[in-house]
């Protein structure tokens, strides 16, 4: 048996974790809300910020949380360029066709980053992976906490930006019906790209939380995009309560696991979950049924 102070750190820690894993489903699951698709090269787009947070640590000594306030709004136009000028234009239209630019993006960009920074393992050489909060016996990861509180911040003034904007209400016009939007003067390609785009920045306010405490190489994003993705089915595609719903309870899920079964087998359960869901409730916790 574990003592109390050990599992409620676990509890914790996989809360905050589970808050930044939210975030990086916060983007797929609202790019599939709109645009009705898998965005596959969301694994590349993260590693393209991470590796953007590492850049301007090593070349500017930048602190990754003040490098947030350059590389969000960079992550946005390159999403909207993206979706505008590249995905939009080559898919002719077609769901069908969006996955297979998606998919060809992603092997661009992943190649372009090897190209660029070869196959090595990179880190930010800064005290601050290591620094902690106490609370009483509990000894809390100050990144994490950080990562925590921020994860929540970006979730609450998303839900924000879709329900009180006039933007947020094209989107959700846009994602309920795509032609009655385009009568009324909604402009569908632009409203499609301003979503890819806050994909996008979500993911540049992710890596920003990731880098004190994470690595980046060509293939770092692959990994949490497999997470998120079991995020995004068990709180239900297109979810946004469901995403930050999800991402809490993986969080604790990979938590505990890793306690029990140790750090190289902490994800098992994170799949086990996967499988539940889609044999129980496949339409997830907060998804309806079509």
């Amino acid at each position: 048996m574990y003592a109390p102070q050990i599992l409620i750190e676990a509890a914790l820690n996989g809360l905050m974790t589970g808050a930044v894993y939210a975030l990086i489903a916060l983007g797929l699951t609202l790019v599939y809300g709109v645009l009705h698709i898998i965005n596959f090269a969301h694994g590349a787009l993260l590693t393209v910020a991470m590796f953007a947070v590492w850049g301007a640590f090593a070349l500017f000594h930048l602190d990754p949380y003040l490098a947030m306030i350059g590389i969000v709004p960079l992550m946005f136009g390159l999403g909207y360029g993206l979706q505008r000028f590249v995905i939009g234009p080559a898919s002719h239209g077609s769901d069908n066709n969006v996955l297979l630019v998606t998919l060809g993006l992603s092997i661009v960009l992943e190649n372009a980053l090897l190209a660029a920074f070869r196959s090595d393992t990179r880190a930010l050489d800064s005290d601050a992976a290591l620094q902690v909060v106490e609370l009483g016996p509990l000894l809390l990861s100050t990144p994490r906490l950080i990562g925590f509180a921020a994860s929540l911040a970006v979730t609450g003034l998303l839900w924000l930006v879709l329900n009180r904007t006039d933007t947020g209400r094209a989107i959700r016009a846009v994602s309920r019906e795509k032609l009655g939007a385009r009568l009324v003067g909604i402009e569908v390609d632009h409203v499609y790209a301003v979503t890819f785009g806050i994909g996008c920045a979500c993911l540049a306010v992710a890596a920003c939380l990731l880098m004190p405490t994470y690595y980046v190489n060509p293939r770092s994003g692959a990994a949490f995009v497999l997470v998120a993705f079991t995020i995004v089915v068990l709180g239900g595609m297109g979810s946004i309560a469901g995403a930050l719903v999800g991402g809490l309870i993986i969080g604790v899920v990979e938590s505990f696991s890793g306690l029990l079964l140790g750090d190289s087998l902490g994800q098992i359960g994170i799949f086990l979950i996967f499988i539940l869901v889609l044999l129980v409730r496949p339409t997830g916790l907060f998804g309806a049924r079509a």
